[in-house]
């Protein structure tokens, strides 16, 4: 069996990818040393050390004897980005199984360029004596699921979509379940490898039924043959409840608040954004393309799905003390309007949807760099522990607030402009004399209402900032410098990405949106 290698020229992404995960996990294990006994008792019980002053030499010297290695990870990450970072030409490999073409390229930059982001803040966190021997593990890890995230994204065929879902699945499970002594981590875990395991099979049963209705698992074939058969319908609405798990979107979101609660900080904001993004990408790809002759019936569905995942999500945000349960429910609601954009099913869909991921990846990655550093620094997460936040940490609390005002939707920061395009893609072609075109603009009316109560839950965490009194507030501390470099990169995307019309621009152009 002859192999044409050349068409591995068509899969640049993976292929760097593939390269820096080689690199990494080589680098690892000729570099990385045994746990001390310490850290291990640390780990098993619990404990860590708040202050690196209270950290022993010896254990210090643990996590810190390969600072090169993060900002190594980063470079190379920053490198893959900037590769392909350029439009990328339409092409297809694998007899058809893998495509790409500029809208393909763009999402995985956005995809790459999260990851980014989550591997320079991280670096405070795998600093920890309990964690600093897995560090080479994590990047590995992380690496591993973006290669998935990406086969994914240019699947072609239901057989190379699973694969890569499975691919960014599997080591996105041992990354909830890396601090396995620590916060519920280890619980967190088992929830999301036991949904991720139930979702996969719902929708590995949905894609044979597709397969029943149609005689194959090519997007091309499936969408010439498909029609609006019980088969069909069970088939594509079962394919949409296991995609559904992926993106935490009502009612399939049960397991997010516990999984983003027990898993590491910064593993819970690379959950939320890059695979949260990489799934919403798929769902529309595959709604537009292979079951574009039962558009009349997956309408009717997100709208549903919506519609529930704004409202409950944002109800059950104004309950939560738990910060990152609280970012939980806000990614429930983030993700209704994400897929909200889907329901237009045009190229501004496509666009609106890349450029809603790109400014949630820089909004909420902002709001988990802070997070995590408190967490590190002081050890707590709950909201109450923010009163009077701004006394000591000005700065912090400063980005915070832009950030949140961005998730809210508050020009003129660049959420504004994502929501707004995702309202204005929802309704694209949507005529009010008809019942689809008046239940998409109702839709549309009710998202919108939502905005407004998600406003209030944000600037909850806003007052407790600045306004809630507190005798003893957090102290002051130092934030590290990679978690200010991250903080400084998202926070120029919050501010820049919205009143900068070029990055839109792009998006759309690559999408093929006439501006």
């Amino acid at each position: 069996m002859n192999i044409d290698y050349s068409q591995f020229l068509n899969m640049i992404p993976e292929v760097t990818l593939t390269v820096i995960l080689l690199i990494v996990f080589v680098v690892d294990l000729l570099t990385a040393q045994k746990a001390s006994p310490l850290a291990i008792h640390q780990a098993e019980n619990g404990e860590l050390a708040l202050a690196k002053e209270q950290v022993p030499a010896g254990v210090k010297a643990q996590g810190e004897f390969r600072k090169w290695f993060n900002p190594f990870v980063c470079v190379l990450m920053l490198i893959h980005v900037l590769i392909n970072i350029f439009p990328t030409a339409a092409a297809e490999s694998f007899g058809g199984m893998y495509v790409t073409n500029a809208s393909i390229g763009i999402i995985k930059t956005i995809l790459a360029f999260g990851t980014l982001i989550v591997l320079i803040q991280s670096r405070e966190w795998l600093t920890r004596p309990d964690t600093a021997f897995k560090e080479g593990e994590f990047y590995v890890l992380v690496i591993s699921t973006l290669l998935g995230m990406n086969m994914m994204v240019s699947a072609n065929h239901f057989l190379m979509f699973f694969l890569g879902l499975e691919m960014a699945s599997v080591p996105m499970a041992c990354l909830v379940a890396m601090d396995k002594y620590r916060h519920f981590s280890a619980e967190a875990g088992a929830k999301f490898i036991i949904t991720a395991t139930f979702s996969s099979g719902v929708m590995l049963f949905g894609i044979s039924f597709i397969y029943g209705a149609t005689g194959s698992l090519y997007f091309e074939d499936v969408v010439s043959h498909i029609s609006a058969t019980p088969l069909s319908i069970l088939g594509m609405v079962f394919f949409f409840s296991g995609l559904g798990f992926k993106i935490s979107l009502v009612p399939f979101h049960f397991w997010t608040a516990d999984t983003y609660q027990g898993a590491p900080t910064a593993v819970t904001g690379y959950l939320s954004v890059v695979s949260k993004g990489a799934a919403a990408f798929a769902l529309c790809a595959i709604l537009m393309k292979v079951f574009a002759p039962m558009v009349e019936y997956w309408r009717y569905m997100l709208m549903v799905v919506v519609v529930l995942s704004i409202t409950i999500a944002n109800l059950f945000a104004i309950h939560q003390k738990n910060l990152k349960r609280f970012m939980a429910f806000s990614s429930i609601s983030q993700a209704g309007y994400i897929v909200l954009a889907i329901i237009g099913n045009t190229a501004l869909s496509v666009a609106a949807l890349s450029y809603y991921v790109l400014i949630y990846v820089v909004a909420n990655l902002a709001v988990f760099a802070i997070i995590s550093s408190v967490e590190e620094h002081q050890g707590t997460v709950d909201m109450d522990s923010y009163n009077g936040f701004y006394k000591t940490n000005p700065r912090l609390s400063f980005i915070m607030t832009l950030a949140l005002f961005s998730l809210g939707g508050i020009p003129p920061f660049a959420g504004m402009f994502s929501k707004f395009f995702a309202f204005m893609a929802a309704a694209d072609g949507a005529q009010v004399t008809t019942t689809i075109g008046a239940l998409t603009y109702a839709v549309v009316f009710i998202a919108l209402v939502n905005t407004v109560i998600s406003l209030y839950y944000y600037l909850l965490i806003v007052k407790a900032m600045f306004i809630k009194p507190n005798d003893n507030p957090l102290p002051t501390f130092k934030s590290a410098t990679s978690t200010k470099l991250a903080l400084a990169i998202c926070t120029f995307g919050v501010v820049a990405f919205g009143v900068c019309s070029a990055v839109y621009e792009w998006i759309a152009g690559a999408a093929g949106v006439g501006m």
